[in-house]
């Protein structure tokens, strides 16, 4: 009896700890591979001609002066340059943000470019699409397999898109910001941060239907979703936050339903965030496109740990445990952090990579509140590479020897790859983010990491 006392004890306390009492777990870098920054490709012979120079409306003025704009972190990061400047001939490869649970028939994984340039009004020439990869941690390369760009030819999409007036009706980083993928039955579901919506389409790229976001029996909105006008009142008007929509959507095994979860916390009717927590949101696909609602009505929390910000993705790896992964604002190494109060900020980072984990859940296991069992977590800036398996060099006031970070404003990429290793990535933000090297474009990195112990906890 005492022992059953104390077991159910230590659970329900299990439950209350904060996030960041939570056991960290070893991670050994088994392979690192990269696609390089500045990897373009050319839009599809059928897209306007506007789509051959991209990048054109990221200053006060359109710009067709091909790479005349030397691209840097911002101000908040110590405007290092990052070596590429803008517009670009082609399309960018980069910002890479989701990978989907299943694989393609050749063992290829699916992977998705979110909105372009970082925002609607910057990205109307910045098409979506989505590809199969394969990283070689033998070369170090990452191959490019295939790139599907997503359209619009049966104007599914129930607004006016960037290229309404065209034939070919590609979708554009001015309609959505696609941030995670799940491939199902030979189908491609998005999850984007605009609407937030769920983008179902073709494997070929045909968008074969857009869900609004329900919750509580009401469509949940942003200040960036069509129909939401300036000014509007944050929590009343609108209750996601910019850049707050689906960053991380899994797809649970058996049941075939998407678990969508917001970047960031929901708004109050008082305009604040409700709290740490991020929503997570339940999408049936078997009947989400039958004229009756996808969404189950059922909402659940997942707490984020102390100094974390946002989430970047978020991936079943059986029937009820997922990864998600959890971050802070920083990038660069914390021990190059800028002095209080510096002046010169060329050689520094004034917001240091600090909070990057990868968190085990439960799913199956919610406490009262609705809050998702966290089991456990990996530190990416914290990564033990014994071996030298790392292939590219950081900038450092330490020694790293032995050692690995992944120290990127935006890691978005997680999977499970096989029974004892994880496949993690980072969206670099093209040209906007530095995180590896100072004054150097972060590359689209895949780092694969031996975490045997993480895998088996329950």
């Amino acid at each position: 009896m005492l022992k059953k006392t104390l077991l159910a004890t230590a659970a329900l306390l299990a439950f209350h700890l904060p996030a960041s009492a939570a056991e960290t777990f070893p991670a050994k870098l088994a392979g690192h591979a990269y696609l390089p920054a500045f990897t373009l490709i050319p839009p599809p012979a059928d897209a306007p001609e506007d789509a051959w120079i991209s990048g054109k409306f990221t200053g006060r003025t359109r710009n067709h002066d091909v790479m005349s704009v030397p691209g840097d972190v911002g101000p908040a990061y110590g405007s290092h340059p990052t070596g590429i400047s803008l517009p670009f001939i082609g399309q960018p490869v980069q910002g890479l943000s989701g990978f989907a649970m299943n694989r393609a028939e050749d063992g290829s994984i699916y992977t998705l470019t979110d909105n372009g340039f970082g925002t609607k009004a910057n990205s109307p020439d910045a098409l979506l699409f989505f590809h199969r990869v394969k990283p070689d941690f033998e070369t170090g390369k990452v191959e490019r397999i295939e790139s599907v760009f997503l359209r619009d030819p049966d104007r599914k999409v129930p607004f006016r898109i960037a290229y309404e007036g065209t034939d070919s009706r590609y979708l554009t980083g001015a309609d959505f910001d696609p941030e995670s993928i799940q491939v199902l039955d030979g189908e491609v579901w998005i999850g984007d941060e605009f609407g937030p919506y769920i983008i179902h389409a073709t494997a070929d790229g045909r968008v074969l239907n857009v869900h609004q976001t329900m919750l509580d029996g009401k469509a949940l909105t942003g200040p960036d979703t069509p129909g939401t006008v300036v000014p509007a009142q944050p929590g009343k008007d609108f209750q996601v936050q910019r850049s707050g929509g689906y960053e991380g959507m899994a797809l649970q095994p058996k049941t075939n339903l998407l678990w969508a979860m917001l970047e960031k916390p929901i708004l109050g009717e008082d305009g604040k965030p409700e709290g740490d927590f991020l929503r997570v949101l339940t999408f049936d696909t078997g009947k989400g496109d039958t004229g009756k609602s996808g969404w189950t009505g059922d909402s659940y929390k997942f707490r984020l740990a102390e100094g974390a910000t946002a989430i970047g993705d978020f991936n079943f790896i059986d029937d009820s445990r997922a990864l998600v992964i959890e971050r802070d604002n920083g990038e660069g190494d914390p021990s190059l952090a800028c002095a209080e109060g510096a002046g010169d900020k060329s050689a520094c980072y004034p917001v240091p990579a600090k909070v990057k984990n990868i968190v085990l859940v439960d799913t199956a296991r919610t406490d009262a509140d609705g809050f998702i069992h966290r089991i456990g977590h990996i530190d990416l800036m914290d990564i033990q590479d014994p071996d030298g398996k790392a292939i590219l060099e950081t900038d450092a006031a330490r020694d790293l020897k032995g050692k690995f970070t992944f120290p990127f404003f935006t890691i978005e990429d997680v999977m499970l790859y096989d029974d004892t290793h994880i496949l993690v990535a980072n969206d670099n933000n093209l040209p906007f983010s530095a995180g590896r090297r100072i004054g150097q474009a972060a590359n689209n990195e895949f780092i694969l990491l031996d975490v045997a112990d993480f895998l088996a906890a329950k």
